[in-house]
């Protein structure tokens, strides 16, 4: 039997958590250990989500608040960020510095420049010293940079 990684998915009620849920709970290679959600915090994932009953490990997960050090003490080895940008970079550094992967689907590591960012949206980067290490998730260009990534922007 292979490896499963172990997953954490913070924003999982918002519509790419869930996008993200579907996707995970039935991968062969991925271990969902822990989903968070401000909303629906101490929230059985299964009772939220009727679809999932019975889906991995679903029935097991409960919601809860956003924390780095308790991601890290469920045993997560990377952490999705399907947050709204802007809220995605306040979670990717304590993550980083626990020692998970991060793999962001907001918008919040996908330029490289502070500069640009702050053009497309109006507000400054909140961790510009990550901007350069985030690797953009294009898989059939960039495979080998994304096997060896701490931080990954997917595209949008």
């Amino acid at each position: 039997m292979s490896h499963k990684v172990k997953v954490a998915v913070l924003g999982a009620s918002g519509y790419s958590g869930i996008e993200l849920l579907r996707l995970l709970l039935r991968h062969p290679h991925a271990e969902l250990v822990a989903v968070t959600s401000r909303t629906l915090a101490g929230k059985a994932l299964s009772a939220e989500f009727p679809r999932f009953r019975h889906v991995g490990v679903a029935d097991s997960l409960t919601f809860s608040n956003p924390d780095a050090q308790a991601l890290k003490d469920s045993g997560a080895e990377i952490a999705f960020l399907a947050l709204p940008h802007g809220v995605s970079v306040e979670y990717a550094k304590p993550l980083l510095e626990l020692g998970l992967k991060v793999i962001d689907l907001s918008a919040d590591f996908r330029l490289r420049s502070a500069a640009l960012y702050k053009e497309f949206y109006t507000h400054e980067h909140a961790s510009p010293e990550l901007l350069n290490e985030a690797v953009y998730a294009l898989p059939e260009i960039r495979a080998e940079e994304i096997k060896k990534a701490r931080l990954i922007a997917c595209p949008g």
